[in-house]
């Protein structure tokens, strides 16, 4: 039995992670501090899933109070941690900056020197595809530079990759950033697409589209996600034998640090991704088309080469499988 710290426990890839590791025999330790980001009711909800399993253990408290972080690690020694909590959201970042200095950065330190500090084998941590920013060269690999983020957001998940960097090199701690490119699936936010697009459609509200439609994401299912996290959990990083400071390579390093893109490896544009939605609801959406968001790009997608080559695997639910599952959970869950 493997025990496994999970930030974000409560959250919607943290508690899908979870239940996959309490079925495979794991213990798991989760993290989650409950903010109003969203309905904090949804986040008790997905935690009701696994809150009684006898292997799970959950601490509500935030990352970033240090003490606390650090009598975490002192009592528990997990053996591996997962870091999935954050504040999340692109257009919140213009909004309410400082609060993702205080969860990505502050946060992510602390989960740092606990790992530091207590012998952890492997973190995994996520980072995510707006690190790509302003790179318009397709599919996004892990191999391009990414010194142009469009958001706040972005540059604290950057920050995260270059902040594990640090400890992988001075301290030998094996970690991994998994860059997610737009995640859905039951569960999911209500501050995410699908389930606002979801919500006006049933309600006969009229939608608005973004950049009229035509950008694309790399839309990924969340058990596709999942089984990427846990592939790469099990395999800790290790140091590139090639790597050299004369041509560096951005996704690896003589330190033990790499990071992965998860992906469909199939981008969709918004108005297909509508229409999807539309034939599972069975009612034709009401749109406002407008231009682009400030701190949105304008396409994503995923090489996920590196991911096959070293996990023999990568995402495959089709768009329209995963999206019947969501509405199916939908129509169950908010009646």
């Amino acid at each position: 039995m493997n025990r496994i710290l999970v930030t974000g426990s409560a959250g919607f890839i943290g508690s899908a992670l979870t239940l996959r590791l309490l079925e495979r025999g794991d213990e798991v330790i989760g993290i989650d501090n409950h903010n109003d980001y969203y309905d904090p009711a949804l986040k008790e909800a997905r935690l009701a899933r696994h809150a009684d399993h006898p292997n799970y253990t959950h601490l509500r408290l935030d990352l970033a109070d240090r003490k606390k972080v650090a009598e975490v690690f002192a009592e528990y020694r997990p053996g591996r941690v997962v870091n999935l909590a954050a504040q999340a959201g692109v257009r919140y970042s213009l909004e309410n900056p400082l609060s993702y200095i205080d969860s990505n950065l502050l946060g992510f330190a602390n989960v740092l020197e606990g790992c530091r500090h207590n012998g952890v084998e492997h973190l995994v941590y996520a980072s995510s595809s707006s690190v790509y920013g302003a790179n318009t060269r397709m599919p996004f690999s892990v191999h391009h530079n990414v010194d142009h983020p469009v958001s706040l957001y972005a540059a604290t998940k950057k920050a995260n990759e270059l902040m594990a960097h640090t400890y992988s090199h001075l301290y030998g701690l094996p970690t991994t950033g998994l860059r997610f490119f737009t995640v859905y699936g039951p569960w999911d936010r209500p501050d995410m697409a699908l389930q606002k697009f979801t919500r006006a459609i049933l309600a006969g509200e009229t939608i608005q589209v973004f950049n009229y439609g035509k950008h694309r994401r790399d839309f990924t299912y969340i058990d596709d996600i999942v089984e990427g996290v846990i592939r790469v959990l099990d395999k800790p990083a290790e140091p590139n034998p090639e790597w050299s400071g004369d041509d560096p390579d951005p996704g690896s390093s003589q330190a033990p640090w790499r990071v992965y893109n998860i992906g469909n490896h199939q981008p969709v544009e918004l108005e297909t991704y509508i229409a999807t939605l539309e034939k599972a609801l069975g009612v034709e959406a009401k749109k406002e088309y407008l231009p682009l968001q400030p701190g949105d790009v304008p396409d994503t997608y995923a090489d996920v080469e590196d991911l096959m080559r070293d996990f023999g695997y990568r995402p495959n639910t089709p768009l329209e499988e995963g999206i019947g599952r969501f509405v199916e959970w939908y129509r169950e869950y908010y009646g």
